[in-house]
């Protein structure tokens, strides 16, 4: 198999790119390869609550996207978000407390000619991360701030982040959802010791999304907030799902097992991508990145095919055993 790096310089020399104008297909692998003929397109999920489909891998703006977007030259942004939208990707996810990142993505998209046709996934606290009461009118100012750094009267998604006085800010988005203001609300969190208050929330809130942090080598998520999440009806978005850089650090200098061809993985960022999607649970993956290359590779994480379970336990078992 190749690496991330010479998968991408492949599909750069052999001309693998998408038309803005056609639905999204990838050739499946080199030529002369099993499938190499084989069309692919795009993973679809449905949002549980409207059954309206989104691309299963996005863009996130936390991470290194923040840090480019904190910069004087924000080129870098400008070509990535260009890419997830040249190459089939709809979903953004950002928040106010990922810096400049709400701001410079909705300058660019106006700039682009894209901002409607993102999907805009933000968030909302002003609890902060010590907890706390959310005072309401700044609330509201902080949800303003995002209308306009986005240039959109209704956004698509808005959470609430980190679990952030849940019962003040979850109100305010049920009140802005109740207005048609915002089309879906959720909660996030990335904090073990909030996953108990994230599913008592699920159980109980008619809420149509969860944020949540899910990975081949972080798989808590799986007993008890993801099966909840499908009784329920709800939409996950999953972050970190590289294990923020976890991942990337254990399989640093390895090869790509050839059977990951299987299901259709060609980098270690599709074999990581993969195994999140495989479960039926997960709406859409937004790994961050500042590069266009690597958010061409991570879309590439949506197609063709996932990894079945006794896949998954030996994606499970060769990484651990790296």
């Amino acid at each position: 198999m190749i690496s991330r790096r010479d998968y991408l310089k492949l599909c750069l020399a052999t001309g693998v790119t998408l038309s803005l104008k056609s639905a999204p297909s990838w050739a499946a692998g080199q030529a002369g390869a099993p499938n190499a003929d084989r069309k692919l397109e795009l993973i679809t999920r449905a949002i549980p609550s409207s059954g309206e489909r989104l691309p299963a891998v996005g863009l996130g703006s936390s991470a290194t996207f923040a840090e480019v977007a904190r910069s004087a030259d924000v080129a870098a942004v400008r070509e990535v978000m260009q890419a997830l939208i040249e190459h089939g990707g709809r979903v953004f996810d950002t928040a106010p407390a990922y810096g400049a990142s709400e701001a410079v993505a909705g300058r660019i998209a106006g700039e682009l000619g894209i901002t409607d046709r993102l999907f805009w996934a933000t968030k909302l606290n002003v609890a902060g991360w010590g907890g706390g009461r959310a005072d309401p009118a700044a609330a509201r100012t902080q949800l303003e701030s995002s209308f306009q750094r986005l240039g959109k009267p209704v956004l698509d998604l808005i959470q609430v982040h980190n679990l952030g006085d849940v019962p003040t800010q979850l109100g305010l988005l049920k009140a802005l959802r109740a207005e048609k203001r915002v089309r879906y609300i959720g909660v996030t969190t990335t904090v073990a010791r909030q996953y108990a208050q994230l599913e008592q929330i699920l159980a109980r809130e008619p809420i149509d999304f969860i944020g949540i942090d899910y990975a081949l080598d972080n798989r808590t998520m799986e007993e008890r907030i993801l099966p909840l999440a499908q009784e329920r009806g709800v939409g996950v978005l999953v972050y970190a799902p590289f294990g923020r850089t976890r991942l990337w650090e254990r399989v640093r200098g390895q090869a790509l097992p050839a059977w990951a061809a299987e299901f259709d993985a060609h980098s270690w960022a599709q074999f990581f991508l993969k195994f999140v999607l495989a479960h039926p649970a997960v709406t859409v993956a937004t790994p961050a990145t500042s590069k266009a290359r690597h958010m061409i590779d991570n879309l590439g994480g949506a197609l063709g095919a996932l990894p079945d379970a006794d896949l998954r336990r030996r994606m499970i078992e060769w990484v651990e055993g790296l």
